[in-house]
């Protein structure tokens, strides 16, 4: 596999994380990042000197193709996308521009380059709720919010890409991640900084949602995994392989600080279940989760504890 690569969204939470184990593992990086409010180009202080760092958007075909002939790349893994559903549910218009619009300029320009594979960096939402089963990569798609939708719109249009122009796609849907440096928007973050703060912790609907927590950096690894091993035009699923409750994590952290958990009106279109069944991945590729949940979430707790006495500190000084 090449050593160019362009990992679009880069200054999100996992694509930060891609792009330092990327610089780690010797690979030549360029960013792309549109720097929106989620973004934080404070998450790659450590390898901004190492990478070729580009502020712009995927929208952007005349800079995306500048982008890629002037650092010969020959990969492209696109994190890019507005990805918080509360947001879609109010207006999903920019969503439908980031996660759809953004990657027919990546593919188009896929088409007309010499792109070894296309990373499409997708999610565990297409599938929509499960009931009593995990899906796997060949169950339907039946997205249940705005983001869901426009990232299954995105997946379709990449298979739809591969079979007509034979472009070399491979897709990643991954479970909810979580880990330090992810934006306090995200259910973990705001339980965590709302505790921090003494705060009780709002939790939709009965609290009964269950999700599949990935920490950041086994996601990271899996999607390297794909990156360099994938099939084209196959879609690996990548999850933690644990489920819990919104009321189990919340109790958890709550029980930490000792605060309370007050219910909210639930969300518009509030999946119940999330579960992925992650054999392909483990078969063909050999990876597995490697950080369990209660070591993961100590970890991320104790690093906001330490983010918000930092906030606190400059905030005095200041």
């Amino acid at each position: 596999m090449s050593q160019n690569i362009l990992v679009t969204g880069a200054l999100g939470f996992i694509g930060s994380f891609y792009a330092k184990l990327l610089v780690r593992e010797g690979y030549d990086v360029s960013i792309l990042d549109k720097l929106t409010y989620a973004a934080d180009i404070g998450r790659i202080e450590d390898i901004k000197n190492n990478v070729n760092l580009y502020i712009g958007d995927i929208c952007n075909t005349q800079l995306c193709n500048e982008i890629v002939k002037k650092h010969d790349i020959n990969v492209i893994v696109n994190f890019a996308a507005s990805s918080h559903v509360d947001n879609s549910i109010e207006n999903s218009k920019e969503f439908v521009r980031s996660n759809f619009e953004g990657v027919q300029v990546l593919l188009d320009i896929c088409r007309d380059s010499n792109i070894e594979k296309y990373v499409q960096i997708s999610t565990d939402e297409v599938y929509g709720s499960a009931e009593k089963w995990s899906f796997d990569e060949n169950d339907r798609l039946n997205p249940g919010n705005p983001y869901s939708a426009t990232k299954a719109a995105a997946d379709l249009l990449c298979l739809a890409y591969y079979n007509t122009y034979q472009i070399p796609i491979v897709i990643t849907r991954s479970s909810n991640n979580y880990g330090p440096y992810q934006h306090k928007e995200k259910f973990i973050p705001k339980m965590i900084t709302d505790a921090v703060h003494r705060k009780p912790l709002s939790v939709y609907g009965n609290g009964e949602n269950v999700r599949d927590w990935l920490f950041v950096k086994d996601n990271s690894k899996a999607i390297r995994q794909v990156m360099e091993n994938g099939k084209i035009g196959e879609i690996y699923n990548i999850g933690g392989g644990e489920e819990l409750t919104n009321n189990h994590v919340a109790s958890l952290i709550a029980e930490r600080f000792g605060v309370d958990i007050k219910y909210i009106e639930d969300r518009k279109g509030h999946d119940k279940r999330y579960s992925i069944d992650c054999t392909k991945i483990k078969d063909e590729l050999g990876w597995k989760p490697v950080k369990k949940f209660k070591d993961g979430i100590n970890d991320t707790i104790k690093w906001y504890i330490e983010e918000e006495k930092r906030k606190d500190l400059d905030t005095t000084r200041g």
